[in-house]
């Protein structure tokens, strides 16, 4: 830390993204099961895409991208069924997510569960908004009557869930965000739907009825693009207006040329893009059913990854275990959660070499 940093952002606990192994002499190839990245290459059409930018790779990065995004709002409009009005693009759902905390949390008390995505928490702090953790219960579930009247009162707090949760995976239906949708009629609920189309539905469906939902989505995951960061927003026009205060007064071209691009490619291919899904959630159902085999507990998912702890093995053990066999997944160094491990799910013979892992781990440590 220098000395000219401002004072209010000395304490300032930055968010710690999954490993990222760098290639180099002596690096071992590693099963990156760690970031919940898509195991799969992104649709036909955007690898052609590609190929057509890497035949010219000047092209028109000379000129500045649309800051309206308009193709790319009018494809993700039209695969949800709604108007470009409805639709807001960023840098990944992190920027969508930032642009939110500062537009909708101001002036707020923000209220999100304590074991969840962890950017919730930087933000808050980073804009100095005065939060309120909200602990998950036994079985790791949100329960929503813990947002609906807090001591009392039930007003001026806006509200962010992750639906699957960041962490757990666990999922609640439509009915639940609805009833805190319902007693919060003047304050925001931000739904963060990163993994919602491994199983789950998207609150999106619910934004005819109500003026106070903004869901948040990503392209990195289910459309295999973590590396373009594009994520979007659906709400109410007066609310994406919010949103579009706060992107133009800091990045009116948040998203480059060829991200846009490629983005749009892969929201029109709706065939590829469930192929993709479907093989995720086959791979996911066969991990649980292997791991609960060697003696782990796994939380119910509806992501692209499982939370699995086993009866013996602590989980800083078996994410070092794993390391060392050339597999990476995520260890959290938290109370509640520092028993587990988050997988991410690869393709299947990623999976099946991390299955062989865990049982080579069980033996060598009794």
């Amino acid at each position: 830390m220098s000395r000219f940093l401002s004072e209010e952002f000395a304490g300032l606990i930055p968010y710690t993204p999954g490993e990222q192994p760098q290639p180099g002499a002596g690096i071992k190839a590693y099963i990156k099961l760690n970031s919940n990245e898509n195991p799969y290459p992104p649709a036909p059409g955007v690898r052609r895409l590609l190929q057509k930018l890497a035949q010219n790779p000047a092209g028109e990065l000379r000129l500045y991208s649309d800051p309206e995004a308009i193709e790319l709002r009018r494809e993700i409009a039209a695969f949800y069924g709604l108007g470009a009005e409805n639709v807001f693009v960023g840098n990944g759902s992190d920027e969508v997510l930032a642009f939110s905390f500062l537009a909708f949390g101001r002036g707020k008390r923000v209220a999100f569960p304590d074991v969840t995505y962890a950017f919730y928490s930087v933000y808050a702090a980073l804009f100095g908004l005065e939060t309120r953790l909200v602990p998950l219960d036994n079985d790791f579930n949100i329960c929503p009557q813990d947002y609906i009247n807090y001591n009392g009162d039930s007003s001026c707090e806006t509200i962010v869930l992750a639906n699957p949760n960041a962490i757990t995976g666990k999922n609640l239906p439509l009915k639940a965000l609805e009833t805190i949708l319902a007693a919060h009629p003047d304050d925001m609920l931000i739904v963060d739907e990163a993994y919602v189309d491994f199983g789950g539905e998207s609150a999106a469906a619910l934004l005819p009825k109500y003026a106070n939902l903004l869901v948040v989505q990503t392209l990195s995951k289910s459309r295999c693009l973590a590396g373009a960061r594009v994520g979007l927003a659906l709400g109410r026009p007066e609310v994406i207006a919010d949103l579009n205060t706060i992107k133009f007064s800091f990045n009116p071209y948040n998203l480059n040329r060829v991200s846009l691009a490629v983005a749009a490619e892969a929201m029109r291919d709706k065939a590829y893009f469930q192929e993709c899904c479907q093989k995720i959630m086959l791979a996911r159902k066969q991990t649980t059913e292997e791991l609960t085999r060697l003696d782990f507990q796994v939380l119910p998912s509806l992501a692209n990854f499982v939370l699995a702890r086993h009866s013996r093995l602590s989980g800083e053990l078996i994410y070092r275990e794993l390391k060392k066999k050339g597999i990476l997944v995520r260890w959290f160094d938290e109370p509640r959660i520092r028993d587990f491990v988050r997988i991410t799910i690869g393709t299947p013979a990623e999976m099946k070499r991390l299955l062989l892992a865990m049982a080579e781990i069980m033996l060598e440590v009794r």
